[in-house]
């Protein structure tokens, strides 16, 4: 069994050349549970410089093999989705039974798709010209580097990873440093799968060091990050000097309408929604906009709801929420509860502190705020923590008003029977996705935004794409 602090490069598991080291620390409990290396320049080279004699040969792999490389891994994942739950509530403290079915399950999930999405995508097409036709070759644009986050760790990481190598792009991956272990468990099953050699690299680190040699590193082709805003902004101009393509999954601040025609469970709904895996979701519903008429009802269905959302240990299994991964979010968390109070907003439910009974652990009470305005910072800013913000609405184009008053655009959600008017919103919010009544999106939809939101998409044929280039060719 190979140690914690290796990383595994150019297919097995080496020593690090560095020697810094960094805790992973349990958000339930608050206690290390595991020391990795932060690797260093030399580290993030050599994985580098075996993605690079990998990436040839792996490109020119027919699709078939690649395929089956990729069912095999498949098979693998599946008999090891428990593993797989336990390593990510341990690490970044969702509940297992959350872990065991969306975290782990979106791994598995996005992994199938891409399987699925490689047996239609045509490599090679055609376009029509007066004397004959034109071929495009769809290929690989060479190695790629991954950089993901900690909040939702094997559905960011294999949203990237399975279409990578689907594509016939070599790979390195650097995972979150504070919920590394799941990617690490990813690379024995890549290494069991049989994959070639310097095919997958990982290497953990922090953004400022490996995350940023990454993005420079002139071998590497293109860069697919997932994680703040703040970090895409230096990732862009990182890669800019390679002038390398890049796709960056970034923040949000959904607007969640709800219209008076909307169905009974609308509000309960938004709630749990905003406050799955401790809202600790770039896609979370966290403004609920409500039509004036039932606003007064909304706010007390959303109290209740509130109420009835139980903390509990990230091991135990239940509905519950389980504590924030860290203590930095943690902390930002309280400071903009407490500023929401102090700018006016009305606290319906939750607030500051620990929930009753709980004296250590990362863990924050289901908070609601009414009455919030454009104004305050609730409003505005992403609060990655179980706390909804209600606002009212006058009229439609005052609900599309407040729903775009706001730099992000990830995904925005409407309630309502009418569906001229779904219809209506669905085009005027500025969002890379909308959700009506509930209806979740396929995973071989697209998945991405606009404004700070990012560039790109993934998922399905457009998460393909990303990881190839069209070359035009005449006369043939």
């Amino acid at each position: 069994m190979h140690s914690k602090t290796d990383f595994y490069i150019d297919g097995g598991w080496v020593k690090a050349h560095s020697n810094q080291t960094l805790p992973v620390i349990n958000p339930t409990t608050e206690e290390a549970i595991e020391t990795i290396s932060l690797g260093d320049e030399v580290d993030l080279n050599l994985a580098v410089a075996a993605a690079k004699k990998a990436q040839t040969a792996w490109a020119e792999t027919p699709v078939a093999e690649r395929k089956a490389s990729l069912e095999r891994l498949l098979e693998i994942y599946k008999s090891k989705m428990n593993d797989m739950a336990e390593a990510i509530s341990s690490e970044m403290g969702a509940p297992i039974s959350l872990a065991q079915t969306a975290q782990a399950g979106a791994g598995y999930g996005h992994l199938r798709q891409t399987i699925k999405t490689l047996e239609t995508f045509d490599f090679v097409s055609q376009v029509t010209k007066k004397d004959g036709v034109d071929n495009v070759f769809h290929e690989a644009v060479g190695v790629v580097g991954l950089i993901t986050p900690w909040n939702w760790p094997m559905n960011q990481v294999m949203l990237k990873v399975a279409p990578a190598l689907a594509a016939g792009c070599s790979v390195v991956l650097k995972p979150s440093e504070i919920a590394p272990l799941s990617s690490m468990l990813l690379a024995e099953m890549i290494d069991e799968a049989g994959f070639p050699n310097g095919v997958f690299n990982l290497v953990n680190g922090d953004g400022a060091g490996v995350g940023t040699w990454l993005t420079k590193h002139p071998d590497v082709a293109a860069i697919s990050f997932t994680g703040s805003t703040r970090a895409g902004r230096l990732i862009m101009q990182s890669a800019s000097e390679h002038v390398k393509p890049i796709c960056l999954e970034l923040g949000g601040k959904g607007a969640n309408i709800i219209f008076a025609d909307a169905d009974e469970k609308a509000v309960g709904r938004g709630v749990r929604q905003c406050f799955l895996n401790s809202g600790q979701s770039c896609n979370a519903p966290t403004r609920m906009l409500v039509e004036e008429s039932m606003y007064e009802t909304a706010v007390e269905q959303a109290q209740e709801m509130a109420k009835k959302t139980m903390v509990g240990l990230a091991q135990e299994e239940g509905r519950h929420i389980g504590p924030v991964a860290s203590a930095v979010q943690y902390e930002k968390i309280q400071e903009l509860i407490k500023l929401g109070v102090a700018q006016g907003a009305k606290l319906v439910c939750g607030g500051e502190g620990r929930p009753d009974g709980f004296d250590k652990g990362y863990f924050v009470k289901p908070t609601v705020f009414a009455d919030v305005t454009p104004e305050m910072e609730i409003f505005k800013e992403e609060i990655f923590g179980p706390v909804l913000s209600i606002i009212p609405f006058k009229d439609q184009d005052h609900a599309i008003e407040l729903a775009n008053d706001t730099p992000y655009g990830l995904t925005n959600y409407v309630q309502t029977s009418d569906i001229d008017r779904a219809r209506l919103l669905a085009r005027k919010l500025k969002s890379g996705m909308v959700e009506v009544n509930g209806q979740m999106l396929s995973p071989a939809s697209p998945f991405g935004g606009v404004g700070l939101s990012g560039i790109g998409r993934e998922g399905g044929v457009w998460g393909l794409e990303e990881f190839l280039y069209a070359k035009a060719v005449s006369g043939i």
